[in-house]
C-alpha cells in the first residue's frame, strides 16, 4: 500500500538492483542511465549505501557492490547447511590437532572467519566466527600471525559464490606444515565424498 512505502529507500534498492549485472562495476553516469536519477540524487544515495558497506567507490571512481550483501547472503538457509555439515570436522580437527580449526573466506580484500573450533590448549590462536582482517589477494586468506602460523586448503565452490578454505593455526613449530596439510586435505576429501554435503 501506498503509506507503506518509503520513497528513499525505494530508490536506494533501486541502485543495488543495477548491480544484479554480469558486469562488477558502473560509472555515476551509466547509474543514472539505469536508474533515470539525476546525479546529484544518485551520489547522496551511493554515499548513504557506501557507508553501510553496500556499495564501494573504486579509485577508478566506479561503484561496485560492497561485502554488505554478501554477508547478509551468508545467513540464508545454505549458510546454516554448510555449518552443520562443516562444524563436525571443524571440531575434528581441533581435537586431533590440538590446533585452531576454522572455515574462512575472503571478499574485496577482506578474509572473515565463517566457524571455528578451538583446542583445548591455553596457547592457542584464538580465532571466532566474524573475526575479520585484511588481505593482500582474495586467494590467500592467512593473516599475519607473529610467532604463529596457519595452513590452509579450497573448499570447492561455485562460480557464484565466495571462496572458502579450512584452516589450522596455531604456535609456530607446534604442529608442522605437512601435518597440518595432511589433516585439511584428508577432512576435505571427507567433505567431498559426503553426499550430504550437497547443497539443497
Amino acid at each position: 500500500m501506498a503509506q507503506d512505502r518509503v520513497e528513499a529507500v525505494e530508490r536506494a534498492l533501486t541502485v543495488l538492483e543495477v548491480f544484479d549485472s554480469p558486469r562488477d562495476a558502473f560509472a555515476l553516469a551509466e547509474l543514472a542511465e539505469a536508474t533515470g536519477f539525476y546525479k546529484s540524487t544518485l551520489l547522496r544515495l551511493l554515499g548513504s549505501l557506501a557507508r553501510f558497506d553496500y556499495v564501494q567507490r573504486g579509485e577508478d571512481g566506479r561503484w561496485r557492490l560492497g561485502g554488505s550483501p554478501a554477508r547478509l547472503a551468508r545467513r540464508h538457509g545454505p549458510s546454516r547447511h554448510l555449518a552443520a555439515r562443516v562444524q563436525p570436522w571443524l571440531d575434528r580437527l581441533a581435537a586431533e590437532t590440538g590446533e585452531t580449526a576454522a572455515l574462512l573466506t575472503t571478499h574485496s580484500g577482506e578474509a572473515e572467519c565463517r566457524l571455528a573450533a578451538l583446542p583445548e590448549a591455553s596457547l592457542r590462536h584464538d580465532l571466532r566466527p566474524g573475526s575479520r582482517w585484511p588481505v593482500e589477494r582474495d586467494d590467500d586468506p592467512r593473516p599475519l600471525l607473529p610467532g604463529g602460523s596457519m595452513a590452509c586448503v579450497a573448499l570447492p565452490t561455485g562460480p557464484e559464490e565466495l571462496p572458502l578454505w579450512l584452516s589450522l593455526s596455531g604456535p609456530a613449530g607446534r604442529l608442522s606444515t605437512d601435518m597440518a596439510r595432511r589433516a585439511l586435505e584428508t577432512a576435505r576429501a571427507a567433505l567431498d565424498d559426503d553426499p550430504r554435503t550437497e547443497e539443497p
